[in-house]
């Protein structure tokens, strides 16, 4: 037995793991640390996991006053005292969190509670943090005594780097990053989307649930396996984990019926339950597989969502409006599409603006068929969602990042603006969305798009070369075409528009190309969305419509 051993069930562990001969890590290079803890070099032996984190955790840069383990034991007495620490209520921030056990003993199921109110003590801005009874728990497992385990959790919430995000500590952190959770899954994990668009009420109620498969569900070797990997490269590990999870639900479950009133609790049921399906192994090779985004992307995209709630005054714990009653059937009204196809493309649109409602700006049956009203209309507004109806009743349209007025920064020329936000679909004859080529095929822009290869574990600063400072200090805006080293401008001709014309996709044609009258158009495939037609080739609108997106919290 080593000396990580006191707060160990044994009986629970897996004992294999303190059988394996222990090794030494030599390596600090970024690049081998990463491969070793995806490989799990350090998780065949218990007390070399040990060390392990706690070298990574002594690495992680700090304020300058970080509690440590001295401090613990000054206050643990004034704060637990004798006290049985299981009768002793917890802090608000854990949000009745699962507070897991784990494999731990009786010993160190008490500590966790003791450890949590010490943090609570030292850290009073924390105001929402359920990830951390998971956390304490795990390195629990891994230290020498409460104090030790204290301290290190103290290094992860005292992270003062601005590139290092580890654990979210804020009720805006983490609703931002349910928000971005849901924006990843709709982007990279489009079949089980539509299954829980179906099925759910209220869908990013399901994907604030991100955070408890992993720091909750997960079974004890799983979550050390992810953990191993996410102190050494950092939170983005987190979101591809619970992709991968998602992934998984969906193929095992796909067709099958419910197997509780909630798809919530089915997927928590699922993940509990994961060794029955996945191995560790399996799944952290299913995260790595996904070809997410860039760290630099994510972050603007999860400041993006920051922003968003901010702006609405979501900043505390609040009862959710229904996010998917966003389209009300009583006062929703469209010549082209039903409630329940404008809620389908509600639940393709980003996070940020799902909480809006749908507000007309402009349809050529009021306003008539004239470009310039067009413009006039829906110029002020972002993004817009256009909507086509042919007279051969097909129906087809596109959500547009940037507003219209942008046009005019080119001049009287015809200039491509937008970003990798843009889509283009068809809803009628038959469903079908197409998304900014690069999402699918990020190789196409591998020179630019930020390397996985950092010098530095977990992350690197959004004031990298490829984002120049924006003058309007605006955030630079997620999945800007200048964030990407592309082939050619083909791959990012997202909208633009003349007094001539309106064009939607571009490069080896065009997705959607309407003239000034808005009486005629045209569809092709086109290098930006990679897409099919979006209806006859040539073809004669019947009505067009033009949707703005209204902020239903602030009136």
């Amino acid at each position: 037995m080593d000396e990580y051993n006191r707060f160990v069930d044994w009986d629970k562990m897996d004992v294999t793991v303190q059988s394996q001969d222990a090794k030494e890590l030599t390596c600090t290079e970024f690049q081998e640390l990463k491969q070793l803890a995806r490989q799990g070099y350090w998780a065949k032996n218990h007390s070399l996991r040990a060390k392990v984190y706690q070298k990574l955790i002594s690495n992680i840069p700090c304020r300058t006053v970080t509690p440590d383990a001295n401090v613990y034991r000054d206050i643990v007495v004034k704060i637990v005292g004798k006290r049985n620490s299981s009768s002793l209520p917890l802090p608000e921030f854990v949000d009745n969190s699962l507070v897991p056990t784990y494999c731990l003993n009786a010993e160190g199921i008490g500590a966790v509670r003791k450890i949590i109110l010490c943090i609570a003590n030292q850290f009073p801005d924390i105001s929402f943090c359920p990830a951390l009874p998971s956390v304490i728990a795990l390195l629990l497992h891994y230290s020498k005594d409460e104090a030790e385990c204290f301290e290190q959790v103290c290094r992860i919430l005292a992270c003062n780097d601005p590139s290092k995000r580890l654990i979210d500590q804020t009720f805006l952190a983490f609703e931002s990053s349910c928000m971005t959770f849901g924006d990843l899954v709709n982007k990279y994990c489009q079949a089980a989307h539509k299954l829980m668009v179906a099925v759910s009420e209220d869908v990013l109620e399901v994907y604030s649930d991100w955070q408890r498969w992993l720091f909750g569900e997960l079974p004890m070797v799983y979550i050390a396996r992810v953990f191993d990997v996410f102190l050494v490269e950092g939170y983005k590990v987190l979101y591809r984990v619970a992709l991968a999870l998602l992934k998984f639900f969906h193929k095992v479950r796909a067709g099958q019926p419910l197997e509780s009133d909630s798809i919530q609790q089915d997927i928590r049921a699922f993940v509990r339950d994961i060794a029955k399906s996945v191995s560790p192994e399996r799944l952290l090779e299913k995260a790595f597989a996904i070809r997410l985004f860039s760290r630099k992307e994510i972050q603007l995209l999860q400041m993006a969502n920051e922003k968003a709630l901010q702006q609405k005054g979501i900043t505390v714990k609040q009862k959710r409006q229904n996010v998917h009653l966003a389209v009300h059937a009583e006062n929703f009204k469209s010549e082209i599409v039903s409630v329940k196809e404008m809620r389908d493309i509600w639940s393709w649109i980003p996070e940020r603006f799902a909480l809006c409602q749908p507000l007309l700006l402009f349809t050529t049956l009021e306003h008539g068929c004239s470009l310039s009203r067009f413009y006039s209309h829906s110029e002020g507004h972002e993004p817009t969602l256009l909507l086509i109806k042919t007279t051969a009743k097909e129906v087809c349209g596109a959500y547009l990042s940037t507003d219209w007025s942008e046009r005019r920064r080119g001049g009287n020329k015809l200039s491509f603006f937008g970003t990798g936000e843009c889509f283009v679909f068809r809803l009628q004859p038959e469903v079908e969305r197409y998304e900014w080529v690069i999402i699918k095929h990020p190789e196409l822009a591998t020179a630019g798009s930020e390397p996985e290869n950092h010098t530095s574990p977990a992350g690197s600063t959004l004031a990298s070369s490829s984002v120049p400072p924006d003058p309007s200090d605006r955030l630079s805006p997620f999945l800007s075409a200048r964030h990407f080293n592309l082939p050619s401008k083909t791959a990012s001709m997202f909208m633009a528009g003349s007094s001539e014309c309106i064009i939607i996709g571009g490069g080896d044609g065009q997705a959607l190309y309407l003239d000034a009258d808005l009486n005629h158009g045209r569809t092709s495939h086109c290098n930006t969305f990679n897409n099919q037609p979006l209806c006859s080739e040539n073809f004669q609108i019947s009505v067009l419509e033009v949707w703005g997106f209204r902020d239903t919290m602030n009136g």
